[in-house]
């Protein structure tokens, strides 16, 4: 099992930055990728950026050169620096880590950005 608990969202003006952290608790060595995902109001979940054990990096093309995934090992923490926020980047932030053969969720962490 593998305990999820996001941090850092909350309101900023548009072009503002958060960064946003999930810390990973229990059976952590048995972490492969770890990922943020959204969901915004009236809209399916979707990948935002993932990171790879071996610190390989994707990030989908609506939020490249705005945001950043990076991953503290030492920490067993994932993090997103989101920067330039548009008003559409508005939504829930879940972490999702992967193990062999599980796929673990936080509770997410609203982000909203006003224009």
């Amino acid at each position: 099992q593998v305990q999820l608990v996001e941090s850092g969202g909350g309101l900023v003006q548009a072009g503002g930055s958060l960064r946003l952290s999930c810390l990973a608790s229990g059976s952590i060595f048995r972490i492969n990728d770890m990922a943020w995902y959204r969901q915004a109001p009236g809209k399916q979940r979707e990948l935002v950026a993932s990171i790879s054990s071996g610190g390989r990096t994707n990030v989908v093309d609506s939020v490249k050169g705005r945001f950043t995934i990076f991953r503290e090992f030492a920490k067993n923490t994932v993090y997103l620096q989101m920067n330039s926020l548009k008003p559409n980047d508005t939504a829930v932030y879940y972490c999702n880590v992967a193990t062999t053969g599980m796929t673990y969720w936080g509770k997410g962490t609203l982000v909203t950005v006003s224009s």
